[in-house]
């Protein structure tokens, strides 16, 4: 809801401060005055192209700023957080949220929401969610055949929400294995060509049952077999100089032994001796496992090393060509193994999968027809019962002769809907084909027709703030009483802005706003006051007799005012 609207430089509106808030506010003046500037306005902060000429004469640039209530758990208020928006405390009635616009005579604009900038398409979000217009250069809300069959359901109620929520996630369920198949029969051949390299692979690493680790030991055995024979002359040497067996030269285990005697004649004369000649002992035991130590060595070395190490580089060989195929790592050629063989089964089991895919196809699409069809008997059912209503709202808003058609036409496809198309059709007078909305009426019929669509589904399909511009043209007396009566039944569910130069109409507003002009000055400027008990019973009189102190006026204009309160308490 839009509590206020405020504008300055707009056209011939110097600066104005416009009331707005619940119920149905009208807003009237004479010609000239500038009330299409409210509705031009009101485009402005909802998004919609700024035309320069439109910023007063003589002044740097136009601007429009609005107060809107809204929900705090909304779309709008959640968007309005996203792009760093602040909300402000509305009271009971919601949140606030601060809209403005300017446009400059060259063109440059600026946006602002909740105190941020930001692009006019975030500007033009929240407006379609907040506002609908409708006048005779406006756009339709329900202009698409989508939003019309979106109408249409709302409309119809629960019973056809619950079948549409049923078919929709289905046919999203049938989408979904319909494209799987697709998929694995488009891609038969690349995969059947990876399960037969999978296989491949499986089939080699199998044949050579690589180990973990097996490259590093073989490469340690390979090194211990290529040098064999400086292993085995280095290890004697070594024996033999820790323990000689021949007895020509002195040993490491004979000096040790000598010197842990020399040691011992002479230890009990200084205590400071025992230790060392402890650890010559221990260290003579040693020595002597050592020599026994590179003895054992010795004889691991007496092997067949041409053919051992022929086998043992034979073996890296096979695991290298592993490697290079399928992994830089042992490790990695292992683990590529062992994920190949749940994917080769996969791929195996392609036949089975669309086997089994094509059946649950077909058996979705079987119930998808069915649930199509009962959504098509809902729709037929509720537009002929929404034919009507709007047909005979139309008959009390000077359009006797027009009937307002819901066509529900089936298409071959299956959509996410359903099969069917949906479209408003208007005949405009007898003897004519209904025609699409806005090709078969003139624009003060188009509102007029717009306006029993919204009271029809006001209810089923609520909308927080309508705007109606030429909603009366063309028409006057009973049938203007009735538009007013309607736009107050829509204003008990909805916030209801009316622009209109019929007393009739503006009777039944629970706001009234007039919009009257300066001539002083060398341009013409305008205002907005709000009216209430004489003024606006002068401003009803000059509506209905253009003399505003006109007794006679006035008193139809009491007369008409009362007649309007009577109709709106009696619904």
């Amino acid at each position: 809801m839009i509590e206020e609207l405020s504008i300055r430089d707009l056209g011939v509106i110097g600066e104005a401060v416009l009331p707005l808030g619940r119920g149905f506010t009208a807003v009237t003046g004479e010609t000239g005055a500038g009330k299409t500037m409210v509705v031009s306005a009101l485009g402005l902060l909802l998004g919609q192209r700024a035309d320069t000429g439109a910023v007063r004469s003589g002044a740097a640039q136009a601007w429009v700023e609005g107060r809107v209530l809204v929900d705090p758990e909304s779309a709008v208020a959640e968007r309005v957080r996203e792009i760093g928006g602040d909300l402000d405390d509305g009271g009971p009635d919601g949140s606030e949220v601060i809209l403005s616009r300017s446009v400059s005579a060259e063109g440059r604009g600026r946006t602002v929401v909740g105190g941020r900038s930001a692009p006019l398409s975030v500007l033009s979000e929240i407006g379609d969610a907040l506002v609908v217009v409708h006048g005779q250069s406006d756009q339709l809300r329900l202009k698409s055949q989508a939003a019309q069959r979106g109408a249409l359901d709302s409309f119809a109620g629960s019973a056809l929400a619950a079948l549409l929520a049923e078919y929709r996630s289905l046919h999203g369920s049938w989408q979904a294995h319909t494209a799987e198949i697709e998929a694995l029969v488009t891609e038969r051949t690349a995969r059947i060509r990876e399960a037969d390299q999978l296989r491949t692979a499986i089939d080699e690493i199998t044949a050579v049952a690589p180990q973990p680790g097996e490259d590093d030991e073989l490469a340690d055995v390979a090194a211990r077999l290529t040098n064999l024979e400086d292993l085995r002359i280095a290890s004697a040497e070594a024996r033999e100089n820790i323990s000689s067996e021949t007895g020509d030269q002195p040993d490491t285990v004979g000096l040790i032994d000598a010197a842990r005697r020399s040691l011992e004649r002479v230890a009990h004369h200084d205590q400071a001796l025992a230790p060392i000649v402890e650890a010559l002992a221990s260290a003579s035991f040693l020595v002597s496992d050592i020599s026994t130590q590179l003895a054992s060595y010795a004889t691991t070395l007496e092997t067949d090393e041409v053919g051992e190490l022929d086998r043992v580089q034979e073996r890296r060989a096979e695991l290298t060509n592993l490697m290079r195929k399928y992994g830089p790592e042992l490790s990695d050629v292992i683990a590529y193994a062992e994920s190949a063989e749940p994917r080769l089964l996969e791929l195996d089991s392609d036949s089975d999968r669309i086997e089994q895919l094509t059946a649950l196809v077909d058996d979705e699409l079987a119930e998808l027809e069915r649930l199509a069809d009962e959504l098509s008997a809902l729709r037929r059912a509720a537009g002929e019962e929404l034919s009507a209503k709007v047909t005979a709202e139309l008959g009390a808003l000077a359009m006797p002769n027009a009937r307002f058609v819901v066509d529900v036409q089936p298409r071959e496809e299956l959509g996410t809907t359903g099969r069917d198309l949906v479209q408003f059709l208007l005949r405009p007078h007898e003897g004519t084909e209904p025609r699409p909305l806005n090709k078969g009426a003139s624009g003060g019929e188009l509102s007029r027709v717009m306006l029993a669509i919204e009271v029809v589904l006001a209810t089923a399909d609520p909308v927080p703030t309508f705007v109606f511009d030429e909603v009366d043209a063309g028409v006057g007396g009973a049938s203007a009483i009735e538009i007013g009566r309607r736009l107050a039944a829509l204003a008990q569910t909805s916030q209801v802005i009316v622009v209109t130069h019929l007393a009739q109409v503006a009777a039944f507003a629970t706001n009234h706003l007039r919009v009257e002009k300066d001539l002083d000055g060398p341009v013409t400027a305008s205002n907005v006051v709000q009216l209430e008990g004489d003024e606006r019973l002068a401003e009803m009189a000059r509506l209905l007799s253009g003399l505003p102190d006109s007794e006679s006026g006035l008193a139809h204009a009491a007369e008409l005012l009362e007649i309007a309160r009577s109709l709106a308490v009696a619904g």
